[in-house]
């Protein structure tokens, strides 16, 4: 949803204060698609803060489906966000500003999914777990291990003694 910011950059002392719908439906991230599954509406507050500028804060919760990194079980991560930016007129922005807010501003609009989505990429976790002490995968038959253990070898021999244990694979009577 695009918001006009031109009252707010010129009118000195204005303030407004706004709840919009969010109308993302999904994320896409690092090549991957998330969907959005519960999502609450954004509350902006914009203030005029200086001649062409304007600051913008936004607060939103947003649920994505995801994926556990280990096992592969369907995730459902939750995201609060609050994100504060402060934004210039493109009449007043220098190059480098222009650059910065490129993401979430075109020419006095703002581009309130494109904040928020920005915001969420800055709060991705590092790792997805379905829980805590998540067990993975088993990488020999690929069963769910926090049901229970397979009974699969998963001994891994150590590397460094690899031309030892071709000694012993030729001769067999050392």
């Amino acid at each position: 949803m695009l918001i006009n910011l031109t009252d707010v950059f010129t009118e000195e002392g204005k303030s407004v204060a706004r709840e919009v719908p969010l109308e993302l439906t999904e994320v896409d991230f690092q090549g991957e698609r998330f969907r959005i599954l519960d999502k609450s509406p954004v509350k902006l507050s914009l203030s005029h803060s200086g001649a062409g500028k304007a600051l913008v804060e936004a607060d939103a919760e947003v649920s994505l489906a995801m994926k556990c990194d280990r096992c592969l079980k369907d995730v459902t991560k939750t995201f609060h966000l609050h994100a504060s930016a402060e934004v210039v007129s493109p009449d007043a922005a220098n190059e480098e500003e222009a650059e910065e807010q490129s993401g979430y501003m075109e020419g006095y609009q703002l581009d309130v999914d494109s904040l928020i989505c920005s915001e969420i990429f800055t709060c991705w976790p590092l790792k997805i777990l379905c829980r805590e002490d998540c067990k993975g995968l088993c990488r020999v038959c690929g069963k769910d291990l926090n049901e229970g253990e397979c009974g699969c070898d998963t001994f891994v021999p150590d590397p460094r003694m690899a031309a030892i244990m071709d000694i012993f694979r030729e001769n067999k009577e050392v």
